[in-house]
């Protein structure tokens, strides 16, 4: 294959594994805590010696960035739902027992009387460890620094709210939680997010943005692909022309 055949099956790569990252966002838009991605793409081209048809040039995915904007907020009047509001992360504890964090603040209390996510991981306090609401609590109340207070004001748990330097490095999992990799740097207590009561956080998608830009990309991947028909279709006529005797 010449330079313009690698330049053009390379572009269509990238620009496939660009819409299909768009369409994950889109796909999530008004999934609550969702945070969007963006692809990270790089030239690389090679020279190699005694190539005649000169040095190729290529697209290398370097995998994708997570973009950590906030999302708006939607007022629920559910006492057990959370919002964040700064860099922070919560913590899960999902069935698995694998730690995880995210930004879905979607609470409830299950059977045993333990602070759930809707999807049922754990919700875990500042320490890490699971939070339970006694039968008798009553009336919940979360401030703003993530306490927890019973009707008469007895703090109940303290909601882990952390800082993570290098979130760029975790796994996406579903239900918005992402997993550390095995080396993760240690995670510390985030003491300037706040937490909102009764409040959810939206995707940080901005659905309108996303459309244009697939639409946009699905051109360029028409166009890369037509390049390569062309070329295919070239290459061929120079070959049949070649081999018809003189």
């Amino acid at each position: 294959m010449d330079n313009i055949g690698y330049i053009a099956l390379s572009a269509s790569m990238m620009r496939r594994r660009t819409i299909d990252i768009s369409a994950n966002n889109m796909a999530n838009a008004n999934t609550a805590g969702f945070k969007s991605e963006r692809g990270m793409f790089e030239e690389y081209v090679q020279r190699a010696a005694g190539d005649k048809t000169g040095p190729k040039s290529f697209v290398v995915d370097r995998g994708s960035l997570l973009e950590t904007e906030q999302g708006g907020m939607t007022q629920t009047g559910n006492p057990l739902d959370v919002a964040l509001q700064g860099d922070g992360w919560l913590s899960y504890q999902t069935e698995g027992g694998e730690r995880t964090y995210g930004r879905d603040g979607r609470m409830a209390i299950d059977a045993q009387g333990n602070l759930v996510t809707l999807t049922g991981a754990a919700v875990l306090d500042a320490g890490g460890g699971p939070i339970a609401i006694p039968a008798d609590a009553g009336q919940v109340t979360i401030t703003s620094g993530g306490s927890i207070t019973d009707e008469q004001g007895g703090v109940i748990a303290q909601i882990g709210v952390f800082n993570i330097p290098d979130i760029q490095r975790y796994s996406r999992m579903g239900s918005g939680m992402f997993a550390p990799p095995q080396d993760a740097a240690a995670v510390a207590a985030d003491l300037d997010t706040t937490v909102h009561q009764g409040f959810v956080e939206q995707s940080n998608v901005n659905s309108i943005s996303e459309m244009t830009r697939m639409m946009e990309v699905q051109r360029a991947y028409d166009r890369a692909s037509k390049l390569i028909d062309n070329t295919s279709e070239l290459r061929k006529s120079v070959i049949s022309r070649l081999g018809r005797p003189a």
